[in-house]
């Protein structure tokens, strides 16, 4: 069975052609871009790939826009700053011509963050759905953590798939403060409320499970400053929540779920 890989684009031109290059493998790659001011299109067209235009609805709509134009049945879905390693591509092909009864596959994927390869604290193995059929599955979600779901099994690969996700600690600190903005709407709007005792347990139980259930402490400086910063995350989201909360008169607080 035929895959195309789908990747969407927004100024990647730093990273897409190790992208597309990483997916050469495939039988069709297919890049949907939003409005790119930088070499991302010039790039990915000198690649000979397919490339469409289409303003940015949102990351679930525009890979499930991706997938129903994309020229064959099995999709996999691959972001600018990732890379298909060989070994993981083999086994995307074996599974698929092995007509799998399994219509998604999870593949854990590895960061690349504080020059090393981070297998510890919640970076790893960090499982996304990529490999999918779309007559059987497809994108959900809403401001974060859009995700995969198919009518029927899912399996799981054991290779790796790469991710190159920060320039550098400051990038990711950046990267906190807008997806912890994404994160306190979502909770928000679905009702979720914060006191102080989230404010006073959920960061310290982040750091906790981080550094010392999963394995953090073993990566040294780089594993400590990654458990403090992912224990600030969860901090400012829930800050940000109850902000959002006394900013907003009672009568039109949504109703909190049980």
């Amino acid at each position: 069975m035929p895959v195309t890989v789908t990747i969407i684009t927004l100024n990647e031109a730093r990273h897409i052609a190790a992208a597309i290059d990483s997916a050469a493998w495939a039988d069709e790659i297919l890049v949907v871009d939003s409005g790119s001011t930088d070499d991302t299109v010039a790039i990915a067209t000198g690649k000979g790939v397919r490339v469409m235009s289409r303003t940015w609805p949102g990351y679930v709509d525009q890979k499930n826009y991706a997938a129903s134009v994309a020229s064959h049945d099995w999709i996999f879905s691959l972001d600018a700053d990732e890379r298909v390693t060989p070994a993981l591509a083999d086994e995307i092909r074996q599974v698929v011509a092995g007509d799998a009864a399994e219509r998604a596959f999870r593949v854990p994927r590895v960061t690349f963050h504080l020059g090393r390869w981070v297998r510890t604290t919640d970076f790893y193995p960090d499982h996304q759905t990529r490999l999918y059929d779309r007559r059987a599955a497809r994108w959900q979600g809403k401001y974060v953590h859009e995700s995969i779901v198919a009518d029927g099994a899912v399996g799981q690969l054991t290779n790796e798939l790469q991710h190159y996700s920060y320039r550098d600690l400051s990038d990711h600190l950046d990267r906190i403060n807008r997806y912890s903005t994404l994160a306190a709407k979502q909770m928000y709007e679905s009702g979720r409320r914060a006191s102080a005792v989230d404010l006073l347990t959920h960061p310290p139980a982040a750091f906790l499970r981080n550094y010392v259930l999963r394995g953090g402490f073993a990566d040294g400086v780089a594993g400590l400053t990654i458990s403090l910063v992912n224990a600030y995350s969860v901090l400012l989201k829930f800050a940000k929540l109850w902000e959002m909360q006394e900013q907003t008169p009672t009568s039109q607080l949504p109703t909190p779920k049980k």
